[in-house]
C-alpha cells in the first residue's frame, strides 16, 4: 500500500504537480505498548481498539510512523492475520489518498478522522493503483484485511483507540 498525503486539497489528476508530504507522529503510542516488533517489518506492534454497535474490536497492528514506512507500507507482504492491521499517524490532519502499488493483499482502508472515529472505510484491491481518497482530514489510517471491518460492524463514527 502507498500512500499519499499533503496534496493541499487538490485531488489525483486535477492537472497540478504536487510535491508528496508524508508527515507521521507517534503521540498517541503508548510507551509501555511499543516494545514488540514484527518479525517481518521490523515496526513497532501495539494494541488497537475499535469500538463500534457491536463492541469492543481488538487488533496488534504494525506502527508506520516515518515517511518511508508509510511510503512501503504493506507493498510485498501476502499474508496477515485476522486481528491484525498496520496503522498510519499524521503528524497535521490532511486528505491522503492510498493506492495498492504491489501490494497483494486485499484491504479495508478506514481513514480516521481528528476526533479518533473513523471518517470512511475504503475497498482496495490487490495492485489496485486507482486512488482511494478520505473524505476529509485525517489523523491516522488503518489497513485491515479486506471485509474484516464489514464482518465485524465496524463503520463511520466508531471510535478507534490506540
Amino acid at each position: 500500500m502507498l500512500a499519499l498525503a499533503g496534496l493541499g486539497g487538490m485531488g489525483i489528476g486535477g492537472g497540478v504537480a504536487a510535491k508528496v508530504r508524508l508527515h507521521a507522529v507517534n503521540q498517541h503510542m503508548r510507551p509501555h505498548a511499543v516494545n514488540q516488533r514484527h518479525p517481518l517489518s521490523g515496526l513497532a506492534v501495539v494494541p488497537l481498539t475499535v469500538a463500534s454497535a457491536n463492541g469492543r474490536h481488538r487488533f496488534r497492528v504494525e506502527v508506520a510512523a516515518t515517511p518511508a514506512q508509510q511510503e512501503k507500507g504493506l507493498m510485498f507482504r501476502k499474508t496477515m492475520g485476522a486481528d491484525e492491521g498496520m496503522i498510519f499517524p499524521y503528524k497535521q490532519p490532511q486528505r491522503v489518498y492510498f493506492w495498492m502499488k504491489n501490494c497483494p493483499l486485499a484491504l479495508d482502508i478506514i481513514y480516521i478522522g481528528t476526533d479518533h472515529r473513523v471518517l470512511n472505510i475504503a475497498d482496495a484491491r490487490p495492485f489496485d493503483e486507482s486512488p482511494l481518497a478520505s473524505a476529509g482530514a485525517v489523523s491516522n489510517v488503518l489497513e485491515l484485511n479486506n471485509g474484516r471491518a464489514a464482518a465485524l460492524g465496524i463503520g463511520p463514527g466508531d471510535l478507534v483507540e490506540w
